[in-house]
């Protein structure tokens, strides 16, 4: 592929790498055993285009219309030399799980059983994580930890699916590292039944050197890399 990305972009994506390097250094980790996925949601095909150039090939979407047409613009053109896996991150109504799978390589907001049934089946295998809510807010999407165990049994035995492990969100206005040090504990408990569901996907552009402390493996990464949205119209 052709370079000319930004001199902008490429600085934003080397200081968070050299963050995320430092931060799992500091935590006796080794950074080739982080993943970073860069935000890409609201930002045009040719900034995912600048990416790929910078070497970024973990890419992550959470609105399914547009997610789907980025996909389909990028496909059968030079990019599919990237090698790229996208991220579906985003909350995921049940009636278009079954499209956002045929796209879409990790899913990362797991979170009910209707969900898990309408993603399982026939078709290539996706992996998915399980998302966990550490709030009283149902809104805010994402399995109570109680009903970790449960969920994860259900997608494990679901044809099609493959558990990586769970996911979360730092609740607002609370310390982001215990809200990840909670989930950490889950994961292990998890563990015992579950070894291959290891990873952890946690960790923003505001908190990701919290969840590396945490033992995070996938970071979910916007603005800290791609700078601000775009204003729309």
């Amino acid at each position: 592929m052709d370079t000319g990305a930004s001199p902008d972009l490429a600085e934003r994506l080397a200081g968070v790498a050299g963050r995320v390097a430092d931060a799992a250094r500091s935590a006796g980790r080794s950074p080739g055993d982080i993943t970073t996925i860069v935000v890409t949601k609201f930002h045009p095909v040719s900034l995912i285009r600048e990416l790929a150039e910078l070497g970024v090939t973990n890419f992550g979407e959470s609105r399914h219309q547009e997610a789907q047409a980025k996909v389909a613009e990028l496909a059968g053109t030079d990019f599919a030399s990237v090698g790229a896996t996208w991220h579906f991150i985003g909350q995921l109504q049940s009636k278009k799980a079954r499209h956002v799978r045929e796209y879409a390589d990790v899913i990362h907001a797991v979170d009910r059983e209707s969900l898990v049934a309408s993603l399982g089946g026939a078709g290539r295998p996706v992996d998915v994580f399980l998302q966990v809510n550490l709030t009283d807010d149902p809104d805010r999407g994402g399995a109570q930890p109680h009903d970790v165990q449960g969920l994860a049994a259900r997608i494990q035995s679901t044809p099609g699916l493959h558990l990586k492990g769970l996911m979360t969100v730092a609740p607002l206005g609370e310390e982001p590292r215990r809200a990840f040090a909670t989930v950490r504990a889950l994961s292990e408990t998890l563990r015992r039944d579950i070894p291959e569901a290891s990873a952890l996907s946690m960790g923003m552009s505001g908190d990701f050197e919290e969840a590396i402390a945490e033992g995070a493996t996938h970071l979910r990464i916007g603005t800290a890399i791609t700078g601000n949205r775009p204003t729309l119209g």
